[in-house]
C-alpha cells in the first residue's frame, strides 16, 4: 500500500529532508580540492534535464521510444559516475577517516603561524618565490599524490630550504596540514583562463585556483617583487604589509571557512593592499 504523502508525519520530511541534505554536503565536500569538482557541475545541469524529460515522459503515452532510451541512459549514468569520479572515490575512502572535526589546538596553530611568517620574510627580502597552502576543514587528498611527501615538523628554515632557487622542490606549492609539511612540489589547479588579469604569474593563478576549488588559505611571495598575498575562499589580497601578515594568516586560519573577514587596514593606504575576487573583478594591481 502506497502511504498517502499528506498523512506522513512532520517529522519524518524532516528526517528524509536532513539525510538528502547531508548526502549531498558529503558529496561536495569530498569533491572539494579535486578535479572532479568541475564535473559535478555539468552533472548537474545534465541532471536536471533528465528530470525534466523524466516527468514529461511518464505522464504521456507517447514517445515510447524515448522512454526506452531514457531508461536505459540512467542505467548507464550510474556505471558511468563510477568510472568518471573512480580517482575521487578512492580518496573519498581514505579521507571518511581523516575529516577534522575540530580545528588544531591553539598552540599549534600560532607556532605554524610563526613558522611561515619567518620563512615568508626571508623568501619575501630575497625575492624568492613561494607558494604554501595551509588546510583548514577540507583535506587536499588526491593533489598530494603527484607531490614529494615530506611529513616534517613546520619550520621557517624548513619552508625557507623548500623555497631556495636551488632546491628541486622550490617550483611548485607545499601543502601544510595542522603543524606538519605533508608535501612539497605539488601542483595545484590553475584558475580558469580568463577569470583573473594576464599580468599575474602562475604563482598566483595556481593559489586562486587551489583557493576556490577549497577552503585552503594560500600564501603566496611572489618572485619578481618580493610582495606578498594570500588568496584564500575564491579570492586574493594582494601586496600584504609584513608588519600586518602574520596578524592576517592568524585571523584568516581561525576562521570559519566560507565566513568572510575584512582584510586588516592597519596604517596601510588602500594602494598598498587589495582584494580581488574572481566572480566579479576584472582589473589588478600588480
Amino acid at each position: 500500500m502506497i502511504p498517502d504523502p499528506f498523512q506522513t508525519a512532520f517529522w519524518e520530511i524532516l528526517l528524509e529532508l536532513a539525510v538528502i541534505w547531508a548526502g549531498v554536503y558529503l558529496v561536495f565536500r569530498f569533491l572539494q580540492g579535486t578535479r572532479g569538482a568541475g564535473v559535478i557541475r555539468g552533472l548537474g545541469i545534465l541532471g536536471v534535464i533528465l528530470m525534466i524529460a523524466w516527468l514529461v515522459l511518464v505522464n504521456t503515452d507517447s514517445f515510447d521510444r524515448l522512454r526506452l532510451i531514457l531508461n536505459y541512459f540512467v542505467g548507464l549514468l550510474a556505471v558511468l559516475l563510477i568510472v568518471i569520479f573512480q580517482p575521487e572515490l578512492r580518496q573519498a575512502a581514505i579521507r571518511i577517516g581523516q575529516t577534522k572535526i575540530l580545528r588544531a589546538a591553539q598552540g599549534e596553530q600560532e607556532a605554524t603561524v610563526d613558522a611561515i611568517a619567518e620563512a615568508v620574510e626571508f623568501l619575501s627580502r630575497n625575492q624568492f618565490g613561494a607558494i604554501i597552502a595551509v588546510e583548514r576543514n577540507v583535506q587536499l587528498g588526491g593533489l598530494l599524490d603527484g607531490g614529494q611527501h615530506i611529513d616534517a615538523a613546520v619550520s621557517g628554515r624548513l619552508l625557507q630550504s623548500i623555497f631556495w632557487p636551488s632546491s628541486p622542490l622550490h617550483d611548485l606549492g607545499v601543502v601544510i596540514r595542522g603543524n606538519r609539511i605533508l608535501a612539497a612540489s605539488v601542483q595545484f589547479p590553475l584558475a580558469e583562463e580568463g577569470s583573473m588579469p594576464a599580468s599575474y604569474g602562475s604563482r598566483h593563478r595556481a593559489a586562486l585556483g587551489i583557493a576556490t576549488e577549497s577552503d585552503s588559505v594560500v600564501v603566496i611571495v611572489s618572485e619578481e617583487t618580493g610582495n606578498v598575498s594570500i588568496a584564500v575562499d575564491g579570492t586574493i589580497e594582494l601586496k600584504i604589509p609584513h608588519d600586518q601578515f602574520r596578524e592576517r594568516l592568524q585571523e584568516l586560519l581561525s576562521t570559519t571557512p566560507g565566513v568572510s573577514v575584512d582584510a586588516t587596514s592597519g596604517n596601510s593606504s588602500a594602494e598598498d593592499t587589495a582584494a580581488v575576487d574572481l566572480d566579479t573583478s576584472t582589473e589588478s594591481t600588480a
